[in-house]
């Protein structure tokens, strides 16, 4: 079985955008997002507030995404082919 590229990419960049967003606005709402502001050092312009969740929205959806085509396309050079497992 082969994985679509595309479909990982999209899949992995829009849950690790979400999770960033979703991340960012609860530590924003509970007032303890210490942690998070590490995510500065990767994401360039990224810190704890509103306009930070819509960057790492964007910034997540990115590396998210290229993750996601990386893990897929190296899933598929790996697998063994679908002919390969019929035989016989």
């Amino acid at each position: 079985m082969r994985l679509s590229v595309k479909g990982c990419a999209l899949a992995a960049g829009i849950l690790w955008a979400l999770a960033i967003l979703f991340l960012t606005l609860s530590s924003l709402w509970r007032g303890a997002g210490e942690h998070l502001g590490l995510l500065a050092g990767v994401y360039f312009g990224y810190c704890v507030s509103y306009l930070g969740c819509l960057v790492g929205l964007v910034y997540g959806f990115a590396t998210g995404a290229l993750a996601g085509a990386l893990f897929a396309w190296l899933y598929n050079r790996v697998a063994p082919t679908e002919r390969a497992n019929s035989g016989g």
